[in-house]
C-alpha cells in the first residue's frame, strides 16, 4: 500500500444513495466492505463525515435561524452519521471509536489526539464527529485538521465525482479531468477542491489530497494502492 495513514472525508450527502434524504443502510454497507478491505491490508483508517444529509448549519442561516445555532445542529448531525457509520462498520467486523468534538459522553469519546493514535496502532477505525467543535468552520475544515493531529499520509476525499475538472461534468460533456494538479494551480484557475480555510491549512502544511468517485466498487483500495484513480492535489 502507498499510504500507511489514512484520513477518508465522506459527505453526509453520499450516505443518502438514492434517497432525498437521510441514511441509506445500503450505501453505509458498501462503504463499510471498502473501509474493510484496506483495513485489511493494514491501512489505519480515520473518518470524518458531514452532517448535509439531515442539516446544513449554513442553509438554515439563510432561511433567517442564527449562524451558531444552525452550525450547532450540523454538529450533531455529524454525530448522527458517525454513529450510523460505526454500526455498519462494526457490522463488517471492524473494531471502531467514535470521538467528538462536542460532549456527548454517553455515545462517543471526546477527542483526545492520544487515544486516536492509540486506536489507531490498534488497527481500530476512528471517526471523528462534531466537525471542529466550533461553528462557523466546515468539516472539510474539520477533515484536514484532524488529518494533520494524526499525522494521516493524505485526505482522500469521496464523492460522487471521479477527480476534478476544469468546469463541472454534469453540466458540460467537454469538461477536462485533471489526473494531478498542484496547490497553487487550484487557486490560480478558481477550482472548488474544498472551503478556501480547510484548503490553504492543508497546503501550508504539505498534506496532499485526493479527490476520486467513493461510489465506485474498490476504487478506495486502488488509490490507497497508489493507482491513478480520481485527481491529486499536491505541491
Amino acid at each position: 500500500m502507498k499510504y500507511n495513514r489514512i484520513l477518508l472525508k465522506l459527505s453526509g450527502e453520499a450516505l443518502m444513495g438514492d434517497r432525498q434524504y437521510g441514511i441509506d443502510p445500503q450505501r453505509l454497507a458498501e462503504y463499510a466492505q471498502d473501509i474493510k478491505e484496506i483495513t485489511e491490508k493494514g491501512v489505519e483508517v480515520a473518518i470524518v463525515i458531514g452532517g448535509g444529509n439531515i442539516f446544513r448549519g449554513v442553509a438554515g442561516a439563510s432561511n433567517g435561524m442564527d449562524r451558531v445555532q444552525g452550525d450547532h445542529m450540523g454538529m450533531l448531525a455529524t454525530v448522527i452519521n458517525g454513529l450510523a457509520l460505526q454500526s455498519a462498520l462494526e457490522d463488517a467486523g471492524l473494531e471502531t471509536r467514535l470521538q467528538t468534538a462536542i460532549k456527548i459522553n454517553e455515545v462517543a469519546e471526546p477527542f483526545i489526539r492520544r487515544k486516536a493514535l492509540s486506536h489507531l496502532s490498534k488497527g481500530r477505525v476512528v471517526i471523528f464527529g462534531g466537525g471542529t467543535g466550533n461553528p462557523y468552520f466546515t468539516t472539510d475544515s474539520a477533515a484536514v485538521l484532524r488529518a494533520i493531529e494524526i499525522e494521516a499520509d493524505v485526505i482522500l476525499k469521496g464523492t460522487r465525482v471521479d477527480g476534478i475538472y476544469n468546469a463541472d461534468p454534469e453540466k458540460d460533456i467537454s469538461a477536462k479531468k485533471f489526473h494531478f494538479i498542484s496547490f497553487d494551480d487550484v487557486l490560480r484557475k478558481g477550482l472548488k477542491v474544498m472551503d478556501s480555510t480547510a484548503f490553504t491549512l492543508s497546503q501550508e502544511n504539505k498534506l496532499p489530497i485526493i479527490v476520486f468517485d467513493m461510489n465506485k466498487k474498490g476504487n478506495l483500495l486502488k488509490v490507497v494502492a497508489g493507482e491513478n484513480v480520481g485527481t491529486e492535489v499536491n505541491l
